[in-house]
């Protein structure tokens, strides 16, 4: 892959990532108009205007012979036999966005043969740019990042949907930690990512939009990323779906693996109750 021409891919990623979010910002705190998709999680006019503008930057507006997948569109399967693909989330996080909560992000990257070679995750409200290129580290802002260096469980700072963690079915109790949700799961890596939090788990499947973007960034600045069974992700398949995530410091990555890769290997079945909680 030539330098430049990732180079030119990631000025064209950044540009778009950051024109929705600014785009998005003007509609945050205001009502707008959404509605229920099939799985019943939201959508709004905000997540739609969005995704055009990420088309009309990453495709329209760029001749590469690129696919395009995004949570708001029709799966198009050109994609699979296109030489790199776009993969964005209009809004990862609309609930949180609907709600007022500024818990949401804009993302997207750029994927080639099942792999993340660019990412972008934009947070407007709080004007948090997060972004990466395989090999070259990641940054926040401008300024680079490093995961947690915690190696104890023990009253970490962990993001997740709490109620998991106090379950009677373990094992293996989980020691005190500091537990916080946070909607966006991009987000949540992203955080892991900057040191913010030491680790994320999300125990139900996820969308490659959900993360394939703070995956790489979450990489790139020492994190550990896999499924619960520490399987890595490799993106853009048939069904771009994952198991599940967990993301971590490099040193307490184990820790939270051990106690959590004794269950079953696929969570599909849960999909419809989980609505978004994790």
């Amino acid at each position: 892959m030539p330098a430049t021409d990732l180079a030119n891919d990631r000025k064209i990623l950044n540009a778009a990532i950051r024109e929705a979010g600014n785009v998005v910002l003007k509609s945050f705190g205001l009502a707008s108009h959404s509605w229920a998709k099939d799985d019943e999680s939201p959508v709004s006019e905000a997540d739609h205007a969005a995704n055009d503008i990420l088309h009309e930057y990453l495709i329209a507006r760029h001749d590469g012979g690129y696919a395009f997948l995004s949570e708001e569109s029709v799966d198009n399967r050109h994609r699979l036999k296109a030489r790199r693909t776009w993969i964005v989330d209009p809004i990862d996080g609309t609930r949180a966005f609907l709600n007022g909560v500024p818990h949401f992000t804009v993302c997207g990257a750029l994927v080639e043969d099942g792999m993340v070679l660019l990412a972008a995750v934009f947070n407007p409200v709080r004007d948090e740019f997060f972004e990466a290129e395989r090999g070259q580290g990641a940054l926040l802002n401008g300024i680079p990042i490093n995961a947690s260096r915690r190696d104890q469980l023990e009253d970490c700072t962990m993001l997740a949907h709490a109620p998991i963690f106090a379950h009677p079915a373990w094992p293996s109790p989980w020691p005190p930690m500091q537990v916080d949700q946070v909607n966006s799961t991009n987000y949540r890596i992203a955080l892991v990512a900057a040191g913010k939090y030491d680790a994320m788990v999300a125990l139900l499947p996820k969308h490659d939009w959900d993360v394939a973007p703070g995956a790489l960034i979450a990489e790139e600045a020492g994190a550990i990323v896999s499924d619960h069974m520490g399987g890595k992700f490799l993106y853009n398949r048939l069904d771009p779906l994952q198991r599940s995530l967990v993301c971590a410091g490099p040193r307490l990555y184990s820790h939270v693996l051990g106690l959590i890769s004794h269950l079953p290997r696929d969570f599909s079945s849960l999909r419809a109750a989980s609505k978004g909680k994790t």
